[in-house]
């Protein structure tokens, strides 16, 4: 029998490098994880049910039936290279955005063989894949997902905004049928702070987080990689205005 087998009985056992996972703990299920992913350079860690989300999933609805929870994980972005961004996205910011992506990725796959080995289902969903270029959109969203998770609140700039970092981090999803302790969703908010409204060229950014300029912003996206100011849409502009609330809080 494998390592956790077919998981009829919740009492039942595993143990990976001499810790003991249990199917039915978890607390200590979530704390595990939790330590590894820290431990392999993650900056935000969070858990949450996703079942309500997937009817918008991209992903085959065969594969993902039995996967209603996620581990949503965080790599921060350098504050020295958004620095450099002024008026447009800078040929640093563009590698650093990429080589962030790959980081992502192989820590979700690093996680996903980890969750399969214990003997439960996962599935790592790629931090940054375009699946329909007309709409924009990838497999799933990664910031409604954080958001569920506890990682932060979506902002007045439609990005994912944590308390210490603001929206300077990406993020990478992991689902599984492993039972873990969830978080709960951020009930803070944007309060006062205006920054990326101030900052965005376009004016896409307003008062309320609804009333946010899709088209504006992807107008201007275009127009910077047309300049080959970038080789994907991204611009920065506002990831860098965005500071966070704090500096000294844990994750």
């Amino acid at each position: 029998m494998s390592k956790l087998g077919a998981k009829e009985n919740i009492g039942r056992t595993a143990k990976i490098a001499g810790k003991v996972i249990a199917e039915g703990n978890f607390l200590e299920n979530y704390r595990e994880i939790k330590k590894v992913c820290l431990n392999w350079g993650a900056d935000l860690f969070g858990a949450a049910d996703i079942s309500s989300l997937k009817g918008g999933f991209a992903v085959s609805p065969e594969v993902i039936a039995p996967l209603n929870n996620a581990v949503c994980l965080g790599a921060q972005t350098s504050r020295q290279v958004l620095s450099e961004i002024q008026t447009h996205p800078t040929k640093l910011y563009f590698h650093h955005y990429r080589t962030i992506n790959m980081f992502l990725d192989q820590l979700a796959l690093r996680l996903s063989n980890y969750i399969q080995n214990l003997g439960f289902k996962s599935l790592p969903i790629p931090a940054s894949q375009i699946v329909d270029w007309q709409k924009q959109t990838a497999h799933l969203s990664h910031k409604h997902i954080g958001y569920l998770a506890g990682l932060g609140w979506i902002g007045r700039n439609n990005l994912l905004v944590n308390k210490r970092l603001g929206s300077h981090f990406r993020l990478v999803t992991v689902l599984t049928d492993m039972p873990l302790k969830l978080d709960k969703p951020s009930k803070e908010d944007c309060g006062n702070c205006r920054s990326c409204m101030v900052v965005c060229p376009v004016k896409a950014i307003k008062e309320k987080k609804e009333d946010f300029d899709h088209l504006g912003c992807f107008a201007l996206l275009k127009d910077f990689q047309k300049q080959r100011l970038a080789e994907q849409f991204i611009c920065g502009i506002c990831i860098k205005a965005c500071r966070g609330k704090s500096s000294s809080d844990k994750l």
